[in-house]
């Protein structure tokens, strides 16, 4: 249980200590007086709040003493109106991160490719030079054409879609 943010045990000490100070006699008196203190000052708050609504007008009726904090305020009246913008260019980049994520997925594949296309003996594989089994061993010549393919077909969808020039001779 908690009142003003102060919880049972703080309670009880504050009580305790109110006690040693002021005396028992006294403490009736003091807790009128706070009690007036709070009442006059929740009148000034909610004065104050119902003179602010009616000096803004009408479309700040609904206005609270939350709404006084200046980010709640902002958000409130100014970025409420462009919300659905924000959540259309959210969406967007969205798409674009998915659309980045498997161009580049598919620029690592290609590339894997050909960096095992590269690595690949143009010879016969070791200690198999003249047998049978060598021609067997040997790579397939579609293995260059089909990462040159994949590496082009990454490089043009990316083009494309984002209007980028690749130099990867330069490279």
């Amino acid at each position: 249980m908690s009142f003003l943010g102060i919880n049972a045990s703080e309670f009880l000490i504050l009580v305790v200590l109110a006690v040693i100070f002021f005396g028992p006699e006294r403490i009736p008196e003091f807790s009128r007086k706070a009690a007036r203190v709070v009442f006059y000052v929740r009148n000034i708050a909610n004065g104050a709040t119902q003179q602010l609504k009616d000096e803004l007008g009408p479309e700040y009726q609904d206005l609270t003493l939350e709404d006084l904090n200046p980010k709640t305020f902002v958000q409130k009246h100014l970025l409420d109106e462009i919300q659905a913008d924000l959540d259309d260019v959210r969406s967007d980049l969205d798409d674009v991160r998915r659309e980045v994520g498997s161009a580049a997925s598919a620029a690592t594949s290609a590339t894997g490719a050909v960096d095992r296309a590269v690595r690949a003996p143009d010879s016969p594989a070791p200690g198999a030079a003249g047998s049978v089994g060598a021609a067997s061993e040997a790579r397939p010549p579609t293995a260059d054409a089909t990462a040159a393919a994949a590496l082009d077909a990454a490089v043009g969808a990316m083009r494309a879609r984002y209007g980028l020039c690749f130099d990867l001779d330069a490279t």
